[in-house]
């Protein structure tokens, strides 16, 4: 498995066992709104491209993880095909809105802020896979642990963009952002999502 201590050491805290133990029972709701997620990934990318045109090495790494992320959806869609998972609507999980909750409004902090949540994210992201990747079918746990290098790639190019555009430190804003994370993954959620929770 791929050395992601630096995600580990990034994030407040770890995914409860509970919710992996929820992952597993619901493996198609996982795949489903993993699906969802990289789509929304991508989609993150691309806003920031059209927003900060002016900023060739945000363009250049948004560029590039918008076309890994989609290449992504395409490896998860086929899975739920190969599954016989229908790929249904579901309902958004709370972390994405609950990150956002003390965004700033005015620019260049507005961008700080929105590559540091872009980077809680993806660490997220690639610290589930790798919880989840030991407990899985062989099929998915190769595809999960296919996962962490790009991922915590992802969580690296957010935050160096973030350190770079910003004229001061960031640290203040990541402890504030790791707190939020950690609230929001360790307290219960009604709902089974790929960032929910662990189930009230």
């Amino acid at each position: 498995m791929p050395d992601i201590s630096a995600i580990h050491n990034f994030l407040a805290c770890e995914t409860p066992d509970r919710w992996v133990e929820t992952a597993l029972q619901h493996q198609d709701i996982m795949l489903i709104d993993h699906a969802n997620c990289e789509k929304k990934a991508a989609s993150t990318a691309l806003n920031m491209i059209y927003r900060y045109v002016d900023k060739f090495d945000l363009l250049n790494k948004m560029s590039r993880l918008a076309r890994e992320e989609m290449r992504h959806f395409e490896q998860v869609i086929a899975i739920m095909k190969k599954r016989d998972i229908a790929y249904i609507q579901l309902s958004s999980a709370r972390y994405a809105a609950g990150m956002r909750q003390g965004l700033r409004t005015h620019e260049p902090e507005k961008l700080i802020d929105s590559l540091i949540i872009g980077a809680f994210i993806e660490a997220r992201s690639c610290e589930r896979f790798a919880k989840l990747a030991p407990h899985l079918d062989d099929e998915l746990k190769d595809f999960y642990l296919s996962l962490l290098k790009s991922e915590s790639r992802h969580f690296m190019d957010y935050l160096d963009l973030a350190e770079k555009y910003a004229s001061s430190s960031i640290n203040d804003r990541i402890a504030y952002y790791a707190e939020l994370e950690k609230n929001l993954i360790e307290s219960p959620d009604q709902e089974f999502r790929f960032h929910s929770g662990p189930m009230a």
